[in-house]
């Protein structure tokens, strides 16, 4: 009876290569239970399949719920827009971007927001229909949040990160995810395989070097297990209504 009180934590990103989702679980211990990919339907049999789980969306929530037009909203942030300006982002965009942190634009209508995202807004459907509520509500034992896996590799850093298709990119990304106790491979170990001969003919032996999808995805389950165990150290940036990135920091940097 014990195994059903434990949360698995999933973070799943739409975003990843050739196959549409990425999808990671981490157990309450941090020990990596799951890393896959494959079809929307994959992810959800997952999700389905975890008795008690917070999962976290690497994509929108919803599309542009035009918040940034209305005076109050407007007037409450810090610092206030100019007039006129950022009517066509959610709050949490326009937050991120005071910070220095680039994110994308989300459309007003799901028809003008890139595929990805349109498969997000499809995924969080799906999840509401599994019986998942977003956070920060505290009834039943299925959550969901949505995350920014470069924003959330930031602020962790402190820094803007590496280009994350590059290798040092991945090997960064890995790193901090490492560093937070996370149980991936050491990524330092890539320097200890690397030799002359593997050097000059152009092998490098990155096979424990996950791709850039899988460390978002990671990045998303990591954040997810912040959110539920740490509530207190993590920071909700946005408009509930629209949709509130949740980055795994209790305080941001003016800039990064």
């Amino acid at each position: 009876m014990m195994f059903f009180s434990h949360t698995t934590f999933i973070g799943i990103d739409p975003t990843a290569g050739k196959q549409p989702f990425v999808y990671a679980a981490l157990n309450e211990d941090l020990q990596l239970m799951a890393l896959g990919q494959g079809e929307m339907d994959e992810a959800l049999a997952f999700v389905a399949g975890q008795h008690q789980a917070m999962v976290a969306v690497c994509a929108p929530r919803r599309p542009n719920q035009r918040a940034m037009e209305r005076p109050s909203v407007r007037e409450s942030l810090s610092p206030p827009p100019r007039p006129g300006r950022w009517t066509n982002f959610r709050v949490a965009e326009y937050l991120l971007r005071q910070h220095n942190i680039p994110c994308p634009k989300t459309a007003s209508k799901a028809s003008a927001c890139p595929r990805w995202m349109q498969m997000g807004f499809m995924l969080y459907q799906h999840l509401e229909g599994l019986g998942f509520k977003d956070y920060p509500a505290q009834a039943g034992e299925r959550r969901m949040i949505e995350v920014y896996p470069h924003a959330c590799f930031t602020v962790l850093l402190g820094r803007a990160p590496f280009p994350k298709h590059s290798l040092e990119g991945r090997l960064q990304r890995q790193l901090v995810l490492f560093e937070h106790n996370i149980n991936v491979p050491d990524p330092m170990r890539f320097f200890e395989e690397i030799t002359r001969h593997r050097l000059l003919k152009g092998i490098l032996p990155d096979e424990e070097v996950y791709s850039p999808g899988e460390l978002d995805a990671l990045m998303a389950a990591y954040t997810a297990w912040m959110t539920s165990t740490r509530a207190d150290q993590v920071t909700c940036l946005g408009d509930p209504e629209e949709g509130q990135i949740i980055l795994p920091v209790k305080e941001l940097k003016s800039r990064y």
